[in-house]
């Protein structure tokens, strides 16, 4: 924690009480209690998956590097795809707490060779030097390149989309074992902020498939106007409006024609500070 007191975070995961998604903010919990993070949202990672967590005592930051697994979001060409049935991803992504306690995520530059990581665990090599709580003391590693542990196990997904035309022959366990290295950067910055996680918005939009009628669901810090625009893939306008949101947790429930299953579209919310677009897939 960011006063030097070990602690635990549960990050988000599936699923919530009200509607078959994950929750995309975190949870701090430490010897007094525990505290909802409204001010980070993790969107690469939802599943369990293998995970190193490595703190840097000089820098007093925390990092939590996650491997592959299960999300209801993905990047392609820099835009945040949310994806309702929840695939199976190639994505390594970490989260950083920084020294005044914000967090923050970043899409690695390397992928899983393949829909892996769900439900695999990391086993840290025993001669790495931890906490007695088995995070990794990120500054005693010195040289180029470490090997730090191993991945092993877990789901070995044949696509990204399986859940729904499954005969028992598309995934299987796996029984390879990766090795894990950190490796000092030549750069100063490699990995990519993914600026949404860093907001407040917390949007999401239930449910996937439907028949034109959305539920957008979003948070605010403070009760304030908020414009929601909603565009094909050709960037054509469907729908704009103007909600009057509430502070905390909000949802707006709207039907827009001329959606058809199969089709791309662009979801934006506006706020006086914030903005945030998501490209959401309705699956036939």
């Amino acid at each position: 924690m960011p006063n030097g007191e070990q602690g635990a975070t549960a990050f988000s995961g599936v699923f919530q009480p009200t509607v078959d998604l994950p929750f995309l903010n975190s949870v701090n919990i430490d010897s007094t209690g525990h505290t909802v993070n409204n001010n980070f949202s993790q969107y690469y990672n939802h599943y369990h998956c293998a995970h190193v967590p490595l703190y840097s005592a000089s820098n007093n930051e925390m990092h939590t590097v996650f491997f592959g697994g299960i999300a209801q979001y993905f990047d392609r060409l820099d835009t945040l795809i949310q994806d309702n049935d929840v695939p199976f991803v190639k994505t390594i992504a970490r989260v950083t707490r920084d020294a005044n306690g914000a967090m923050a995520e970043y899409k690695l530059p390397i992928e899983m060779p393949t829909f892996l990581g769900a439900g695999s665990e990391f086993i840290p090599v025993e001669s790495i030097v931890r906490f007695n709580n088995d995070v990794i003391k990120l500054d005693n590693l010195s040289s180029d390149s470490t090997l730090i542990g191993y991945i092993y196990g877990g789901i070995n997904s044949s696509g990204a989309n399986i859940f729904f035309s499954n005969n028992g022959t598309q995934s299987s366990a796996s029984s390879q074992i990766f090795k894990v290295y950190i490796t000092k950067a030549k750069t100063n910055s490699i990995d990519v902020l993914n600026k949404q996680s860093i907001g407040s918005l917390q949007m999401q939009v239930y449910p996937n498939p439907n028949r034109g009628k959305f539920i957008i669901k979003y948070n605010l810090e403070n009760a304030e106007a908020v414009k929601i625009i909603i565009q094909d893939s050709q960037g054509k306008v469907l729908e704009e409006m103007v909600s009057k949101g509430l502070k905390g947790e909000n949802q707006v429930n709207q039907r827009i024609k001329g959606l058809t299953n199969g089709g791309i579209y662009f979801i934006t919310i506006k706020t006086n500070s914030e903005k945030a677009t998501q490209k959401i897939v309705l699956n036939p």
